[in-house]
Protein backbone atom coordinates (compact mmCIF):
# COMPACT_ATOMS: atom_id res chain seq x y z
CA UNK A 1 0.00 0.00 0.00
CA UNK A 2 1.70 3.36 -0.85
CA UNK A 3 1.23 6.26 1.27
CA UNK A 4 -0.96 9.42 0.91
CA UNK A 5 0.17 12.91 0.57
CA UNK A 6 -0.96 16.04 0.90
CA UNK A 7 1.41 18.41 -0.96
CA UNK A 8 1.11 22.32 0.31
CA UNK A 9 2.69 25.43 -1.39
CA UNK A 10 1.59 28.46 -2.40
CA UNK A 11 2.97 27.82 -6.09
CA UNK A 12 0.82 25.45 -8.12
CA UNK A 13 3.89 24.99 -10.43
CA UNK A 14 5.34 23.80 -7.80
CA UNK A 15 2.55 21.49 -6.67
CA UNK A 16 2.33 19.81 -9.63
CA UNK A 17 6.10 18.62 -9.81
CA UNK A 18 6.32 17.72 -6.23
CA UNK A 19 2.53 15.44 -7.20
CA UNK A 20 4.74 14.42 -10.40
CA UNK A 21 7.92 13.08 -8.65
CA UNK A 22 6.43 11.30 -5.53
CA UNK A 23 4.10 9.92 -7.92
CA UNK A 24 6.64 8.09 -9.74
CA UNK A 25 8.10 7.28 -6.78
CA UNK A 26 5.28 5.15 -5.41
CA UNK A 27 3.07 7.77 -3.25
CA UNK A 28 -0.54 8.66 -3.71
CA UNK A 29 -0.88 12.28 -3.77
CA UNK A 30 -4.22 12.65 -2.28
CA UNK A 31 -4.36 16.48 -2.23
CA UNK A 32 -2.91 19.97 -2.58
CA UNK A 33 -3.26 22.87 -0.46
CA UNK A 34 -2.48 26.68 -1.19
CA UNK A 35 -1.79 27.91 2.37
CA UNK A 36 -1.90 26.98 6.01
CA UNK A 37 -5.86 27.38 6.65
CA UNK A 38 -6.31 25.04 3.94
CA UNK A 39 -3.40 22.89 5.04
CA UNK A 40 -5.28 22.50 7.92
CA UNK A 41 -8.74 21.57 6.83
CA UNK A 42 -7.72 19.44 4.08
CA UNK A 43 -5.31 17.68 6.39
CA UNK A 44 -8.51 17.06 8.39
CA UNK A 45 -10.19 15.66 5.60
CA UNK A 46 -8.22 13.61 4.16
CA UNK A 47 -6.21 12.62 6.70
CA UNK A 48 -2.46 11.78 5.06
CA UNK A 49 -0.01 9.55 5.97
CA UNK A 50 2.29 12.83 5.34
CA UNK A 51 2.25 16.44 4.48
CA UNK A 52 4.58 18.07 2.23
CA UNK A 53 4.90 21.81 3.82
CA UNK A 54 6.23 24.59 2.49
CA UNK A 55 7.76 26.92 4.81
CA UNK A 56 6.72 30.18 3.64
CA UNK A 57 3.18 30.65 3.07
CA UNK A 58 1.22 33.46 2.48
CA UNK A 59 -1.15 33.14 5.90
CA UNK A 60 1.05 31.29 8.31
CA UNK A 61 4.39 29.74 8.39
CA UNK A 62 5.17 26.18 7.90
CA UNK A 63 6.61 25.93 11.41
CA UNK A 64 3.05 27.27 12.72
CA UNK A 65 1.07 25.14 10.36
CA UNK A 66 3.40 22.10 11.68
CA UNK A 67 2.55 23.14 15.07
CA UNK A 68 -1.38 23.17 14.79
CA UNK A 69 -1.51 19.94 12.89
CA UNK A 70 0.44 18.28 15.76
CA UNK A 71 -2.00 19.58 18.36
CA UNK A 72 -5.06 18.65 16.60
CA UNK A 73 -4.59 14.91 17.62
CA UNK A 74 -3.28 11.79 15.55
CA UNK A 75 -1.03 13.79 13.28
CA UNK A 76 0.29 13.11 9.67
CA UNK A 77 4.28 12.87 9.12
CA UNK A 78 4.92 16.60 8.52
CA UNK A 79 8.32 17.32 5.86
CA UNK A 80 9.13 21.08 5.63
CA UNK A 81 10.51 21.89 2.44
CA UNK A 82 11.33 25.15 1.15
CA UNK A 83 13.51 27.06 -1.86
CA UNK A 84 15.90 28.58 1.12
CA UNK A 85 17.91 26.15 3.30
CA UNK A 86 16.59 25.67 6.67
CA UNK A 87 18.20 22.90 7.13
CA UNK A 88 20.21 24.14 9.65
CA UNK A 89 17.43 25.66 11.41
CA UNK A 90 17.16 22.54 13.64
CA UNK A 91 15.68 24.16 16.85
CA UNK A 92 13.05 25.81 14.67
CA UNK A 93 12.53 22.06 13.17
CA UNK A 94 12.22 20.02 15.73
CA UNK A 95 10.20 22.00 18.04
CA UNK A 96 7.51 22.45 15.46
CA UNK A 97 6.58 18.50 15.72
CA UNK A 98 7.99 17.77 11.80
CA UNK A 99 10.00 15.43 11.06
CA UNK A 100 12.28 17.15 9.54
CA UNK A 101 13.15 19.01 6.11
CA UNK A 102 13.83 18.50 2.54
CA UNK A 103 15.00 21.87 0.02
CA UNK A 104 12.38 21.66 -2.76
CA UNK A 105 15.19 21.01 -5.63
CA UNK A 106 16.38 17.97 -3.45
CA UNK A 107 12.77 16.45 -2.96
CA UNK A 108 12.31 12.75 -3.74
CA UNK A 109 10.37 10.31 -2.80
CA UNK A 110 13.27 8.69 -1.36
CA UNK A 111 14.54 12.28 0.32
CA UNK A 112 10.99 11.63 1.96
CA UNK A 113 11.34 8.21 3.21
CA UNK A 114 14.50 9.06 5.03
CA UNK A 115 13.13 11.39 7.45
CA UNK A 116 9.52 9.49 7.87
CA UNK A 117 10.56 5.78 7.63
Amino acid sequence: MSRTVLVVDDHPGFRARARELLEADGYDVVGEAGDGAEALSESARLEPDIVLLDVQLPDLDGFDVSERLAAAGPTPAVVLTSSRDWSDSTDLIAGSGARGFVRKDQLSGAAIEELVG
